[in-house]
C-alpha cells in the first residue's frame, strides 16, 4: 500500500498542521516504516518562492516592507533555498 500525501513545494516551515498529523498518522497508525520525500523539475512553488526572495530583497534595498499574500507567506520559508540555488546555478539558469 501507498500512502500519497502532497504539498506546495514539500514546505514544513513550521512543524504543525495537517502535514505533520497526516505523517504521524501515516507511521503511527499505519506502520509505514519509509517515508519518500520526492520533487520535480519545474516546480511552480519553488519558482514562486525565488521570486518570493528577489521581492524581499528588492524591498529591504528600498526600506519599504513587501506586503505578502498567503502563499507568499508559506513559499517565504523556502526563500533559504531559493537564494543559495541563486549563488550555486550559473547566470540565467531556470
Amino acid at each position: 500500500d501507498v500512502f500519497v500525501l502532497r504539498n506546495a513545494g514539500n514546505t514544513l516551515s513550521h512543524a504543525e498542521g495537517s502535514v505533520v498529523g497526516s505523517l504521524e498518522y501515516c507511521v503511527g497508525h499505519l506502520g509505514a516504516k519509509l517515508l519518500v520525500v520526492l520533487g520535480h523539475t519545474k516546480c511552480g512553488a519553488m519558482a514562486g518562492a525565488t521570486q518570493v526572495m528577489l521581492n524581499a530583497k528588492k524591498a529591504a534595498a528600498s526600506g519599504t516592507p513587501a506586503k505578502q499574500t498567503t502563499l507568499e507567506k508559506l513559499l517565504a520559508g523556502l526563500a533559504p533555498v531559493a537564494a543559495q540555488a541563486q549563488q550555486e546555478l550559473p547566470s540565467g539558469a531556470s
